[in-house]
């Protein structure tokens, strides 16, 4: 396993980053893009054939796959009568210059946090059908493998996450004497309702600019940065992770957002319509 190592390793020259800010106060960035554009979207499902369900996002550079395994465990006492939703996520070691070999360190446990939050509270998987009976429910393993880290994780690994999700098979349940056990002869779509789905969109600011979809150099420059969930029209979730932001500012970053999320919702259904996609 790997970490992003915690000992002041995430940095980049005084010079450079200088550049960045100077570049971004102009309304210019160094790829040339818009403040308000992201980078090519590449959403792909069906990409591992031993996971119940899989996906990978390209954002840019940013390279994340998501696969989702299913099993059989106890619910979690406050929700007796519902499936289980487990979020990792790791990253590799050569995804970034800064990864070290380890267990996952505060950015990818908050990086996991934020996306199962989202799909969470959306009410994107009916987490009722995935009872079995008492005291036995399927539990649902998403597992996040960022391959390159080049910015904004969260936005591709919360569209990865789902992608997945969508794509999945729930093996039928066999009851035996012993117990139950899955029957991955025999499989149902996993229940998520498409119209849910969650789609996170982080917003970054140096100085008073606000701009989407940073690059890794950009993230290590910026003054603050806050993540938006969407799903259909309201926000389920939302995630500051850095700096500060003031009430106006929100209310503008907000806006930019929804920009975002209806160019991420287009690469996740353009993905989840194409010919062969379901059942993945």
């Amino acid at each position: 396993m790997a970490s992003i190592s915690p000992y002041g390793k995430r940095f980049i020259s005084y010079l450079r980053r200088e550049q960045i800010r100077r570049l971004v106060a102009g309304k210019y960035r160094v790829d040339g893009r818009r403040l308000d554009q992201l980078r090519d979207v590449e959403v792909r499902v069906g990409v591992i054939s031993t996971a119940d369900g899989s996906a990978e996002v390209r954002l840019g550079k940013t390279h994340v796959v998501a696969g989702v395994k299913v099993g059989v465990g106890q619910p979690f006492p406050d929700a007796p009568d519902e499936g289980v939703l487990v979020v990792n996520a790791e990253v590799l070691p050569h995804a970034s210059p800064y990864t070290e070999i380890g267990p996952p360190d505060e950015f990818a446990i908050e990086l996991a946090r934020v996306v199962d939050r989202g799909i969470r509270h959306c009410g994107y998987i009916d987490s009722k059908s995935l009872f079995i009976e008492q005291g036995r429910v399927y539990v649902v393993w998403v597992d996040l493998c960022v391959i390159n880290d080049d910015g904004n994780l969260t936005d591709a690994a919360n569209l990865a996450a789902v992608a997945a999700l969508a794509s999945a098979q729930l093996p039928a349940v066999a009851k035996e004497e012993a117990g139950v056990r899955l029957d991955r002869g025999r499989r149902a779509k996993m229940p998520v309702d498409p119209g849910r789905a969650p789609v996170a969109v982080s917003v970054c600011k140096i100085g008073s600019v606000l701009f989407l979809d940073p690059t890794f150099e950009e993230e290590l420059s910026v003054d603050g940065k806050v993540t938006f969930t969407f799903s259909q029209d309201r926000i389920v979730a939302v995630q500051k992770t850095a700096g500060h932001f003031t009430y106006q500012e929100i209310e503008s970053a907000l806006d930019l957002a929804l920009k975002g999320r209806d160019a991420l919702l287009s690469a996740l259904r353009s993905a989840l319509e194409s010919p062969g996609a379901a059942g993945q």
